[in-house]
């Protein structure tokens, strides 16, 4: 049974903004210095977009050789954005993301921004949502993982397949390898 958490109770208050008239260059360092992957963009307290670094990537490789002093934050930025309230529960919030998938939703409330809620902060309240986050993840790498650990299966013991040495075993993808064999495979 999932929590019911309001959205307000765990966004992130001090969320990072920038103008609409920030340059890509300034946009990219504001990612670095902030450690984030999102900016919101924000005229008088009201949100007129969003920038991820997935953008900048996408213009960078759309159009190489582009200077980012040149390119403005809302020439790229996402600007039909998905908000939420703050009294809204952390279940609608989730299934909003799923549906338009956004990775973050700016908090809105009379008509300004107040937060921001990214899915990372939905998580970490309600990690039974993480089975059923698909695509907005994108973790191809993990699971390559889990795909692996579950084509792992114990055996007793036995002489390793790589070694040769007497040890207890584990079948790893499809050979039955000693502890210290398997290690050197990852």
């Amino acid at each position: 049974m999932f929590k019911k958490i309001a959205v307000g109770d765990i966004m992130t208050r001090n969320f990072v903004s920038v103008n609409p008239k920030t340059n890509l260059l300034d946009c990219a360092k504001e990612f670095v210095k902030q450690k984030v992957n999102g900016l919101v963009i924000t005229k008088d307290k009201k949100l007129v977009g969003i920038i991820t670094q997935h953008d900048i990537l996408w213009a960078i490789t759309k159009k190489p050789g582009l200077d980012l002093r040149k390119v403005l934050a809302m020439d790229i930025a996402t600007k039909k954005v998905a908000v939420i309230k703050p009294s809204a529960d952390i279940t609608q919030a989730f299934q909003k993301m799923k549906k338009y998938g956004f990775r973050r939703l700016p908090v809105m409330s009379r008509g300004e921004i107040v937060g921001l809620l990214t899915l990372k902060d939905v998580l970490a309240i309600e990690p039974a949502f993480y089975a059923k986050s698909g695509d907005l993840l994108e973790i191809r790498e993990e699971a390559e993982k889990l795909k692996k650990a579950t084509q792992e299966e114990t055996v007793s013991d036995g002489i390793c397949e790589e070694c040769g040495a007497y040890s207890e075993l584990l079948k790893v993808e499809g050979r039955f390898l000693c502890p210290e064999c398997r290690e050197d495979l990852y």
